[in-house]
């Protein structure tokens, strides 16, 4: 028998479940679909979310979750692998269970695709990172190097120099006659080193990163590694059902509105399913956002129907 709720949300992330919490405070039968497959869970900690700041991301949502059923919001942990629209939605779940449901929220965000350098993805989240934001002040003043993976690695190149002075950038398998005279210009200014010549893996003593080798076999002192991985989106279930995509530098994603509503009536995307830059903070914002907006439109929609 097929199951149906006012909303399912589809993500069990931050966005997904400040989505859930509204609608469940608003007495609305929601389910949350989470695959548990959160982006940050190789970070020990995250930062910038007043009054979490430094908390670990698996007991922020395990927080999360104790808040929506307290709600009488359903949790289950599966994965959502097909959807279809018309008189409401149908989401099947990789167990082979369907739902039905009025409204979505797709909270699915992204994946992150890290260089195929060795050693990059056994110690990313510890001393290889990607976000100053994130990890700045934690590592501030230590020997930083950046791998250049593309166009935007001189951008986060010339970001760290902010929490440390110490910055060498690697060039990896980018030209430096293909950096533009600006490019080179900004990084001469913040002192950052620039270095050519593939990176052939990391030096690691101790469980500890404490270099950066070349494939010439040269070898430079570096205490935290930046890359900047290449983001997927995971907008699959959106764009099945028609949604309209905007490209970007980061990946395709949908059009929505200031609530997060996509060019689909009935659904919503928040957190990074909706955009690259969203951090957890935002992504909470944008769920809440979506969840009150989505409750006042079911609201407004039954009343009209007793007309």
């Amino acid at each position: 028998m097929t199951e149906t709720y006012e909303v399912v949300v589809i993500g069990g992330g931050a966005a997904g479940l400040s989505a859930a919490l509204i609608l469940g405070r608003a007495r609305r039968r929601t389910l949350v679909v989470d695959a548990g497959e959160p982006r940050n869970a190789p970070a020990a900690h995250m930062q910038g979310y007043l009054s979490r700041d430094g908390m670990s991301p698996a007991e922020f949502l395990a927080i999360g979750r104790e808040e929506v059923a307290r709600y009488g919001v359903e949790l289950v942990r599966d994965t959502a692998v097909d959807v279809t629209g018309g008189e409401g939605f149908a989401v099947g779940l990789a167990s082979g269970r369907t739902v039905r449901a009025r409204r979505l929220v797709v909270t699915t965000g992204l994946k992150d695709e890290l260089p195929d350098v060795p050693g990059v993805a056994e110690r990313f989240g510890r001393d290889v990172l990607h976000c100053p934001y994130c990890h700045g002040w934690e590592v501030r003043d230590q020997a930083f190097g950046v791998l250049a993976t593309g166009p935007m690695s001189v951008h986060q190149a010339l970001m760290v120099s902010q929490w440390s002075k110490d910055v060498t950038f690697f060039l990896h398998e980018v030209a430096e006659d293909d950096l533009p005279d600006d490019d080179l210009r900004r990084l001469a200014a913040a002192g950052v080193r620039v270095v050519p010549g593939e990176v052939a893996g990391l030096v690691v003593e101790d469980d500890r990163l404490t270099g950066v080798r070349l494939a010439d076999g040269s070898a430079y002192d570096r205490q935290v590694l930046f890359v900047a991985p290449r983001a997927v989106p995971q907008t699959g279930l959106l764009e099945k059902l028609g949604a309209e995509m905007n490209e970007t530098p980061f990946g395709s994603y949908p059009v929505v509105d200031w609530t997060g509503l996509t060019t689909v009536p009935g659904v919503w995307a928040a957190g990074n399913a909706m955009g690259f830059g969203e951090q957890v903070v935002n992504a909470a914002s944008g769920g809440y956002r979506a969840g009150a907006t989505i409750n006042g439109e079911l609201l407004m929609t039954d009343l009209d129907d007793r007309d």
